[in-house]
């Protein structure tokens, strides 16, 4: 049996639950209908949760609800708080002045239904990434004015990754106001998703892992980190099968960066699997399987995964009863449901 604990000594903190404007999915639709951008994997994801599907609609409902059935669901599947965060691709799919301005006004809305239910919501700032001076400046209005914890980065924006140092402010500024980034999936990019398609690869199956550890580990070997030592990122999924690969990153990483093949590749201070273990956290988000939540938590450290169910993409309520089976003991089951998310995302008691 998987039935889980009816009455923990702790609190359930799901920390990677999607959230978008019902302006946000007007937008989505328009551009499913007018391919203004002809992104992809943009058109493979949203041309299906913008269709008519029973599934699809099911899930523009949940996704857009902050009130009454998103706090109903919470309460069936035993969640008592969730970290909620502007849905991928967020604003990234716009250019980057039209994507400040939505952000802006994303950021406002998501306040203010948290501002509802305070005890059960905490919130992620969205911004533009290609938009840097302004994005650095609306993670800190989010953080200081709103309330809001840390960021969402829904990876790669129109194939722009953030290894990039035009872009480092917005790190910057997440380091200066000690809140995290979470670098949160979205499809490939034009560029790397063709041989995902045929096969319906594309998304949260495969390409999300791919073209998200990709971001990830591209931020590690930029030397982001040792321009920036105290900055947070947090992963989802497990750490987009990173954790399973340290060894390996390290051993070839260490002849990588000292070869003079890669002009752009230089050595860092640390291994790079140092930083994985130091500059990102992971959530359990999507994976309701204790095997690899056990694996990141042994690699890891049992400090740096923390609980997510990814609601509502993947809405499975019976998943935590499955994880409270991890042998880990009370104490350890109360670090990865509460106290680590307490800790990165400034949740008070």
């Amino acid at each position: 049996m998987n039935e889980r604990n009816p009455n923990p000594p702790y609190k359930r903190i799901a920390a990677e639950e999607a959230w978008a404007s019902p302006e946000l999915i007007r937008l989505y639709r328009k551009e499913i209908e007018e391919k203004t951008i002809g992104d992809p994997g943009f058109h493979s994801l949203w041309g299906f949760f913008s269709g008519d599907s029973p599934k699809a609609k099911d899930h523009s409902r949940r996704i857009q609800d902050i009130d009454e059935e998103r706090l109903r669901d919470m309460d069936d599947s035993g969640i008592d708080i969730a970290v909620l965060s502007l849905t991928s691709p967020g604003v990234q799919i716009f250019g980057p002045t039209e994507a400040s301005v939505l952000a802006t006004r994303f950021n406002d809305e998501l306040a203010e239904g948290i501002a509802r239910h305070p005890d059960r919501y905490v919130g992620l700032a969205a911004f533009s990434p290609l938009d840097p001076t302004n994005a650095a400046k609306e993670l800190e209005r989010a953080v200081t004015k709103l309330g809001l914890r840390g960021g969402i980065l829904n990876s790669h924006t129109l194939g722009t990754y953030l290894d990039d140092e035009q872009y480092w402010e917005i790190f910057e500024a997440a380091e200066a106001l000690g809140v995290p980034i979470y670098l949160h999936p979205q499809t490939p990019p034009a560029e790397m998703i063709e041989p995902f398609l045929k096969r319906g690869l594309d998304a949260a199956v495969y390409g999300f892992a791919c073209e998200t550890g990709l971001h990830a580990l591209r931020l590690v070997v930029s030397g982001l980190f040792d321009r920036f030592p105290k900055l947070q990122i947090v992963l989802g999924h497990c750490g987009e099968a990173l954790p399973y690969w340290l060894s390996r990153i390290d051993f070839m990483h260490g002849h990588i960066s000292v070869s003079k093949r890669y002009p752009h590749v230089h050595p860092l201070k640390r291994k790079a699997s140092d930083y994985l273990k130091e500059n990102f956290y992971y959530t359990s988000s999507g994976v309701s399987w204790a095997p690899p939540v056990m694996f990141v938590r042994e690699v890891i450290g049992a400090d740096r995964i923390m609980y997510a169910m990814d609601y509502p993409w993947q809405f499975v309520q019976s998943e935590i009863g499955i994880l409270e089976q991890m042998p880990i003991g009370a104490a350890g089951l109360k670090q990865f449901f509460e106290d680590n998310a307490r800790k990165v995302f400034k949740i008070g008691a």
